[in-house]
């Protein structure tokens, strides 16, 4: 046995002799991540496959939905409340939709709004639509005045849609709408105000597709929206091939099978909810239990009373789930995978244990990009990763260089852009194939908008990518970690703060709590301040316990120099804290009536009038 061991040393010496260290250090990781490397190349060569014969046939999601339609015809495709809906039933609904469309003169091209709220019939309609070649925009139902008359008429639509419960805030904008706008509200509809009653309009109408119209890989199927974090939303566009690549993403890459069920409340209007939660169905025959609306307190028990095999989140859902009083029963579920986007590392460990989670699928993708990566193999904090040590990495995405204020591209000798060292963080791009829909980026609706998420002349000249907006960080083996949005990192004592990361730490500090970090201008002085405004309605806050907790947790430059208590914060569809109004209102008591504090010494003290002329004066340091 000595004798084995001594051979094992003296053939590692040797090898370290002829290899260099270097070389040596990359070939252990090279051996390490191999398995994970090839089994992601297999999946995602069943995935290109997949979508290659469709594209090769110039098919769209509608077949794809009709394949798993003739396999499971009495299977639940959505379950709702106590409702279920078969394959049979989604199909004939839609058809029918289709039929009162296509009766109403709308073709191929057409764009209809669509404004409701988590039902079943939310997605039969835009699939009905489809079916005739009309697209729809699924427009965010928590809109109101001028951003819900802005995405109805800059997506050029002819029609509205839209349920019982939104029909006042619907016809407000009216004035504001073409006169030759079309209303179709889904319930018992006041026709006097000039609204078509879908209801009855469907029950004349056949169940089966009126004239058949071709649709095409590449015709437009929906437009769905940004959050509208900063300005007003922009409309991106879903072809037909986005949900069928999404479809063999989520067959083969996430696992997802006809047996899964799956929980959804997430909104159907935003791509994570509505598209990865609908492909789940249509590309596997799984069935969807669908919500009405995100519920903390009712997340793990709606799992366990459907028998969830697998669930979405996204944004700060983890977080709020986690906060809610422990149960016995939070392990009681059958839950064998959660993924999304958002789980922050800090409560990782944590989630996973309390509700006993044995697989975390975290994502990164955005609606409109042509990124997407996953961390499949359980990796804390990770959104996925890139094969470091084969040739096409630059494929699945590649992090530039970035001037930390312009956030414009860092450039070699040669012109092209330089790609970041391990360990730096960086841009997240996407290179686009000249012939290649899979990695291709579709853009917004406004021309202007696409323009400027291009980066030119990347790795080569002539090439272009799709910018992200995110900074990530890429560790040894290949695995990516989200940093920050370009728009939320700021500076200051000449060094990047990433908000995410402060708000991650304060939360934690604070009992899970929600709380939003941005920066602000201090007088003449460069950059910009923390500063942290968390929701206390009481007033309760322990301000010394968060201000040493943030020493020991926080570079002297990252710790907020203010702090301002709310009563809540405003939040994205997509469970995002909203901060453009926050920044807008700096930290002036004569502006804001919440409670406001500066950092004093080891504490926080109030920031009165008086103290904030001084800190403006720079009779006050900071």
């Amino acid at each position: 046995m000595d004798i084995l061991g001594n051979l094992s040393k003296w053939s590692l010496a040797f090898i370290s002799f002829l290899i260099p260290q270097y070389c040596l250090h990359n070939l252990i990781i090279f051996f390490k991540t191999l398995p994970r490397d090839l089994k992601t190349i297999y999946v995602s060569l069943k995935v290109l496959l997949g979508n290659y014969i469709y594209q090769k046939t110039n098919a769209s999601s509608i077949t794809r939905f009709q394949k798993i339609l003739r396999k499971h015809p009495n299977k639940p495709c959505f379950l709702f409340e106590d409702q279920v809906w078969t394959f049979k039933e989604v199909d004939e609904f839609s058809n029918k939709i289709a039929q009162v469309f296509h009766q109403s003169g709308f073709k191929k091209g057409d764009v209809v709004a669509l404004v409701m709220t988590n039902q079943p019939q939310y997605v039969c309609i835009w699939l009905g639509l489809a079916k005739i070649g009309v697209v729809t925009a699924l427009i965010n139902s928590n809109l109101t005045s001028k951003p819900l008359s802005h995405c109805i008429t800059t997506a050029l639509c002819k029609a509205v849609i839209f349920s019982d419960d939104l029909s006042t805030v619907v016809l407000a904008v009216k004035p504001e709408l073409s006169a030759d706008m079309k209303y179709f509200q889904l319930g018992k509809s006041d026709t006097s105000k000039g609204v078509i009653n879908l209801n009855l309009s469907m029950q004349n109408v056949p169940k089966t597709v009126p004239l058949e119209t071709k649709i095409q890989y590449n015709d437009h199927l929906v437009y769905i929206y940004t959050s509208g974090t900063t300005g007003l939303p922009k409309a991106a566009i879903i072809p037909h091939s986005k949900l069928i690549l999404i479809s063999f993403f989520c067959k083969y890459i996430l696992g997802i099978t006809s047996t899964d069920i799956l929980y959804d409340c997430l909104p159907l209007y935003h791509s994570a909810g509505g598209l990865i939660g609908v492909a789940a169905a249509f590309s596997t025959g799984a069935t969807v239990v669908l919500r009405t609306k995100f519920s903390a307190a009712n997340f793990i028990s709606d799992c366990a009373h459907y028998k969830c095999t697998t669930a979405l989140y996204i944004g700060e859902m983890c977080r709020y789930i986690l906060a809610v009083p422990e149960k016995p029963t939070d392990k009681q579920h059958k839950l064998r995978m959660i993924t999304g986007i958002g789980l922050r590392p800090t409560i990782w460990s944590a989630f996973v244990k309390r509700f006993n989670i044995p697989k975390v699928m975290e994502m990164y993708a955005s609606t409109e990009g042509n990124l997407q990566i996953v961390n499949n193999d359980n990796r804390i904090g990770a959104v996925g990763f890139i094969p470091r040590f084969l040739p096409f990495s630059r494929f699945i995405g590649a992090l530039i260089r970035v001037n930390s204020e312009t956030m414009e591209p860092i450039r070699g000798k040669d012109g092209l852009c330089i790609e970041c060292d391990i360990d730096e963080p960086g841009m997240f791009v996407g290179i686009i194939p000249n012939k290649d829909s899979v990695k291709g980026f579709h853009g917004y609706l406004d021309k202007a908008e696409s323009k400027k998420k291009y980066v030119y002349d990347v790795f080569k000249k002539g090439d272009k990518a799709f910018v992200s907006g995110d900074i990530l960080v890429k560790d040894e083996l290949g695995y990516l970690y989200f940093k920050d949005r370009t728009g939320d990192t700021f500076r200051w004592k000449g060094e990047n703060v990433s908000t995410s990361e402060v708000e991650a730490i304060i939360s934690s500090i604070i009992g899970l709590k929600d709380c939003t970090v941005y920066g602000v201008e201090v007088g003449d002085l460069e950059g910009r301040a923390g500063m942290a405004a968390i929701v206390e309605p009481s007033g309760t806050l322990d301000f010394d316990g968060l201000a040493n907790s943030l020493k020991t947790s926080l570079p002297s430059y990252a710790i907020p120099l203010f702090i301002r208590l709310i009563a809540e914060v405003e939040m994205t569809g997509t469970f995002k804290l909203k901060k453009t109004t926050l920044v807008k209102d700096g930290f002036n008591p004569s502006i804001i009536k919440d409670p406001l504090f500066y950092r004093k010494g080891s504490t926080y003290a109030p920031l009165t009038k008086e103290i904030y002329e001084q800190i403006i004066s720079g009779k006050i340091r900071v």
